[in-house]
């Protein structure tokens, strides 16, 4: 007796064959035709393209719809020229930390994530900002959002220091404070230190805590257009020095882009060395992470939403096959293996980046899955509409 088969569905390795998805407990137990067995439940795909749910691998999730609390300054000065001002647009975005409080955030972070379970996004790695503005108001919020939301999305939230931590005092036992209130991952910013020497020792503070608590550790990392930055390069290498590999993952990257290319091919190595994962939002500004190489050098790759409508960002819907069919322009990848490529992104190579086990649509593994209004991914990104049906741990949660 199966909990839920999903009939004739078309799926990324069948070649166009309609195949049947039994699910129990929260598995997917069978794949193949004609399934037999009984099932207290029938979901008939018609033919569409059934797949594993979305992964929304960065996403500021105290921050979501806060544009009009603060203006467009910092969002003009983060994404103007060749993002020479991305430091002073954190500066200048952090006003707005004045008048953080937990009882408006929430509210913020709800519709944020009802959109989530519309658009079948079921994983998030969410940064919240743990400093001495910020303090643990949006800490607070999302803890008791990830509790609530919990059978429809799963979140991981990341105690994040956007201030930095040298130059902004306290921060650190912020972080440590929200670590012991439940959150998940260590985070970091070290590119926004004043030194190099500041920056590493960010890292090693953040490693600290990291292993203190046996967490994984997320930082963002080289965003801004300066080929001189090299935070990603210290963190993999303390990455390889802690033994923590596998447990890493950095977010921009975005001077990576302006790197000569023997500096690159040495960080590429370290990265893979390393078993870091790199998150990379090329809708959210002009510079990006070399995607396509990434990809090809087997890295975990990523791309995430990273802000909906904050000073960083005016849109976004928390809907993966929009950021995808954004970067299928910004990064010229429009073939219709490209546009896999950008769908593994959202998905399975997603789920690599962050370290998340038994992702694939495999039998074996977790039953989170979504059935597309399409019947390939071109058609699927072309039209980046919300799923027909959304699936997590084998249950139905489509909004109704």
């Amino acid at each position: 007796m199966f909990d839920l088969v999903i009939t004739e569905a078309r799926t990324r390795f069948s070649d166009g064959e309609l195949l049947d998805i039994a699910i129990q407990d929260g598995k997917i137990r069978k794949i193949g035709k004609n399934l037999k067995g009984d099932a207290k439940s029938i979901l008939d795909a018609g033919g569409s393209l059934v797949t594993e749910s979305f992964v929304n691998a960065h996403l500021h999730l105290d921050k979501v719809y806060t544009l009009s609390m603060i203006g467009d300054e910092a969002l003009s000065t983060y994404t103007s020229g060749s993002m020479g001002g991305a430091m002073t647009a954190i500066e200048q975005a952090a006003s707005v930390k004045d008048s953080y409080d937990e009882s408006w955030i929430i509210d913020n972070v709800r519709q944020a994530l009802d959109l989530a379970v519309k658009f079948g996004n079921t994983y998030i790695h969410a940064f919240v900002d743990t400093d001495t503005a910020a303090k643990l108001e949006g800490v607070k919020a999302v803890l008791k959002a990830r509790d609530e939301y919990k059978d429809r999305v799963e979140i991981k939230v990341i105690a994040f220091p956007q201030q930095g931590v040298i130059r902004d005092p306290g921060a650190e036992d912020y972080v440590r404070q929200a670590i012991e209130m439940g959150a998940d991952v260590v985070g970091g910013i070290p590119w926004i230190e004043y030194t190099d020497a500041d920056a590493k020792e960010h890292i090693d503070r953040m490693f600290a805590i990291a292993k203190q608590y046996d967490k994984d550790i997320s930082m963002l990392v080289d965003d801004a257009g300066d080929p001189g930055l090299r935070t990603l390069e210290m963190l993999a290498v303390k990455t390889i020095e802690e033994g923590w590999e596998g447990r890493v993952t950095a977010q921009h990257a975005r001077a990576m882009a302006l790197y000569p290319e023997p500096t690159y091919r040495k960080l590429e190595s370290l990265l893979k060395k390393a078993r870091i994962g790199v998150v990379s939002d090329p809708q959210t500004g002009p510079l990006h992470a070399r995607v396509r190489e990434l990809y090809d050098a087997g890295i975990g790759i990523a791309l995430g939403q990273d802000d909906i409508a904050d000073a960083y960002y005016a849109f976004g819907r928390n809907n993966m096959l929009e950021v995808a069919f954004l970067a299928a322009h910004l990064l010229w990848m429009t073939t219709f293996d490209d546009m896999e490529i950008l769908y593994d992104m959202i998905t399975t190579r997603a789920a690599q980046a962050l370290g998340l086990e038994n992702y694939e649509l495999k039998e074996g593994n977790r039953a989170n899955l979504v059935v597309l209004n399409a019947h390939n991914i071109w058609e699927a990104i072309w039209s980046h509409e919300a799923p027909r049906v959304v699936i997590k741990d084998g249950r139905d949660i489509t909004p109704g």
